[in-house]
């Protein structure tokens, strides 16, 4: 990778619409249904979690992210050809999103970044390329909503040149 070619992200508003080719945004909106004797509501199905093929499982996990410095370079891409991978922040901490459509490693020009709210989860699509997750101002735990079982299910890809997010 030569140092002068490199690219800069600006980090753009977490939204339904732009991050639906990646996957989907998990928030709360419009009417809850009523649950548990009227004394609380529900947003259902709002995200479509896909982990069975070749004999996964759904599992769930917490994990913890250090916060980063801006403007943050990224460090490579990954993605998860077996399922779904769904985020959920439990702390109310915003962080960043870098994402690429599915297939070929992404090129610079595929490369997207979100800006996500503490009251936002993502859910990336099977196979969808994205960086490892991005906390800012301070240390961030997510619920992850993921695939267990046989096979393998992360290829990791090296960045063609150095790219730099800002929010």
């Amino acid at each position: 990778m030569n140092s002068d070619d490199r690219i800069e992200l600006t980090a753009h508003p977490l939204t339904a619409a732009a991050f639906a080719p990646y996957g989907d945004v998990i928030a709360a909106s419009g009417e809850a249904s009523a649950i548990n004797q009227g004394m609380g509501g529900r947003c259902s199905d709002l995200a479509q979690v896909d982990v069975t093929a070749d004999g996964g499982r759904a599992a769930i996990s917490v994990i913890r992210c250090i916060p980063e410095s801006l403007p943050i370079t990224l460090r490579l891409m990954e993605r998860h050809p077996l399922g779904s991978q769904a985020f959920v922040p439990l702390n109310g901490q915003r962080y960043v999103v870098v994402v690429a459509p599915a297939g070929a490693p992404p090129a610079r020009e595929d490369l997207r970044a979100f800006l996500c709210r503490g009251d936002q989860g993502i859910n990336y699509h099977r196979g969808i390329w994205h960086h490892p997750m991005l906390a800012l101002d301070r240390a961030c735990e997510f619920a992850e909503f993921h695939r267990a079982g046989p096979g393998a299910n992360c290829d990791e890809a090296a960045l063609t040149c150095a790219v730099v997010v800002q929010v």
